[in-house]
């Protein structure tokens, strides 16, 4: 036996139905007579030890329903040591843990004799106790309070207390309910002991890890010749479609998709891709509240409570939306696929008073597109440079620093150059500016966007795409709070004209085949035109303020092709301000450094928008 577990404590109701009275008189010489230790057995160098508060009606009634009702259980876990120290360990432990076992029993029931008689949540400050032996039980029944604000402030305090013991930790793991783990999980740098791990998962059966009730056999002795984490990967590209349809939810949940999940993302450790996939689909299946205590159950909160933490921008990114999603405590929002909280990812006291939303371009996403410009290796080797001065998503490192009572959005849509790379051709015809409009509106308004003032943020064609979202919502009355609420944008090398790529991938059209998106594009296209002149009117109406950057240096296309994608004319909308940078098409959006005059003008123009709303 490589762990043993000591049970420390465990709490009987002793008090009977009728007796309304509790004594309030309590000797110390009688804890001799009210509590012993039952037992201390060997096995295999491993202690186990039993303590048990008994005939405790003789000395003081205790209202354990203040202490969730029936029983309390902890666990100290202690790992197996080599023969030749057993018995050495096995004896101080012993003496150890009597000791211990004795003391706390002391103060839990000095404190009981007192506390009790009293309003638990109101006088727990004024008693003189020692918080590591009782401190932990108030909260965690606080944390089951009728009034949100009791519930809220027990997990915060839960997570701010770094005390704690490790068999505390463990004892709170077998406690806490659903909605405390979530939240705990969503509190900034949580202890992770406070997570029970994931449950051991069963040996898949015939036909593999992909097998959903039924036999994937045949399909999977056809790819023996493909490397199997690439057999994953299409499993997992095909179920996060599955996973945005509600009722495909069900049938994943039901089909045991949440272990067979968990037992990839536990395989494969070392393939980020493939764990970013897997919680993206348990944050889709995360938007049915139906599935919330299966997706709990299957140890996925402490996953993701783990995952939180990771350096890596898009792991904590995916992590955050999907614990967004389950926390049905303090968030009303739901953000579906593709919809990301840069900030803040987690729970916190700073009040939200506006909306940034970044909107990438072609061939773009919702985290690369904002990236730093990446650093030049000579350089770095002359002067090396601070790792926390590197953004890898500069919204997130620095517009959250600089504006932290703004909540900062990113959306990702699938955009290609060319027909080819599409991942569904037959899709290909609903990918229109009109069709990604209406979908990201739809997406936008459950995420809550346009309840608050709003400053768009967007690269290339995300420009365009932002220009028609606006004149749809003219069109909606549903989304006329978005139009309304609208304070700013600002374009990073917008082709408000069109651009020559377009008709450079047209003259090349049998090797392109061009998607609709990129044929939209070409310079001077009647469908631009109408979208250009509809917004420049709606915004002069509505005194939407602008800012427009646009490059002047050629974009590397490829190996042998260089171009300027967005020309300083296509750039220019007709209104705001237009600043020219030295800079190519990709890397307009990404500042080289915080105090670069790129990312300073735009944190001005952001807080410019929005001065009315947030503080500076």
């Amino acid at each position: 036996m490589s762990v043993a577990a000591l049970r420390l404590i465990r709490c009987r109701r002793l008090s009977t139905a009728g007796r309304s009275g509790v004594k309030k008189v309590f000797q110390w010489k009688d804890l001799r007579k009210v509590a012993k230790v039952t037992g201390a057995v060997v096995f295999g160098g491993c202690l186990f030890i039993t303590y048990e508060v008994v005939a405790l009606d003789k000395a003081v009634t205790i209202d354990t329903s203040a202490i969730l009702q029936e029983k309390y259980k902890s666990y100290i876990y202690l790992k197996a040591t080599p023969s030749d120290e057993k018995d050495n360990l096995t004896a101080g432990l012993t003496h150890k843990a009597r000791r211990e076992l004795h003391k706390a029993a002391r103060r839990f029931l000095e404190v009981s004799s007192r506390l009790w008689l009293q309003s638990l949540d109101e006088h727990f400050s004024h008693v003189d106790a020692d918080p590591h032996e009782v401190a932990l039980w108030v909260l965690l029944k606080r944390t089951q309070s009728a009034n949100k604000a009791v519930r809220l402030q027990a997990v915060q305090e839960l997570a701010d207390n770094h005390h704690w013991h490790d068999y505390q930790y463990q004892t709170a793991a077998q406690v806490i309910d659903q909605r405390t783990a979530v939240g705990l999980a969503r509190t900034p740098q949580v202890d992770l002991r406070f997570f029970l791990r994931s449950p051991s998962l069963p040996d898949p059966e015939d036909g593999g890890l992909w097998c959903f009730g039924g036999n994937g056999l045949p399909y999977a002795q056809s790819l023996t010749s493909v490397p199997s984490e690439k057999v994953e990967s299409f499993c997992l590209q095909a179920l996060v479609q599955h996973s945005k349809v509600q009722s495909h939810c069900d049938h994943i949940v039901a089909n045991g998709g949440l272990q067979l999940l968990q037992r990839v993302y536990q395989l494969r450790r070392d393939s980020l891709k493939i764990q970013r996939n897997i919680v993206r689909i348990i944050g889709n299946l995360a938007l049915n509240e139906s599935v919330h205590q299966a997706i709990t159950q299957s140890g996925w909160v402490s996953v993701l409570a783990e995952m939180m933490q990771s350096p890596h921008v898009m792991q904590a990114s995916h992590a955050a939306r999907a614990l967004a999603n389950l926390d049905r405590e303090t968030v009303k929002e739901k953000y579906q696929d593709g919809v990301y909280i840069l900030h803040p990812q987690t729970r916190g006291n700073q009040e939200i008073k506006a909306d940034v939303l970044f909107i990438h371009g072609i061939l773009g996403a919702a985290f690369k597109t904002w990236r730093q410009k990446d650093r030049d290796a000579l350089e770095e080797e002359k002067e090396p440079e601070n790792e926390d001065d590197y953004a890898e998503c500069w919204p997130k490192s620095w517009l959250a620093a600089d504006c932290p009572n703004l909540r900062v959005l990113s959306v990702e849509y699938d955009s290609h150059l060319s027909d080819w790379m599409a991942k569904c051709p037959a899709e290909n015809q609903r990918k229109s500016l009109a069709y990604r409009s209406q979908e990201l509106l739809k997406k936008l308004k459950l995420a809550g966007v346009g309840e608050r003032p709003v400053v768009w943020v967007a690269h290339s064609m995300g420009g365009l795409l932002v220009k028609k979202m606006l004149l749809d919502a003219v069109e909606d009355p549903d989304m006329h709070e978005l139009l309304k609420n609208t304070k700013g944008i600002l374009f990073y090398s917008v082709p408000h004209h069109g651009t020559f790529m377009a008709e450079y991938s047209v003259n090349v059209r049998y090797l392109l085949f061009p998607s609709i998106e990129v044929r939209e594009l070409c310079k001077d296209s009647p469908a631009l035109r109408n979208l250009n002149e509809n917004f420049l009117n709606m915004a002069k109406k509505r005194e939407i303020q602008v800012l427009s950057f646009a490059e002047t240096l050629p974009t590397n296309i490829g190996p042998m092709i260089k171009i300027l994608v967005v020309p300083t004319q296509s750039a220019s909308l007709g209104i705001g301000e237009l600043i020219e940078v030295d800079v190519d098409h990709l890397n307009i959006c990404k500042p080289e450094k915080k105090d670069s005059f790129l990312y300073k003008r735009s944190l001005q123009f952001i807080q410019e928008a929005l001065q009315s709303y947030i503080t500076h």
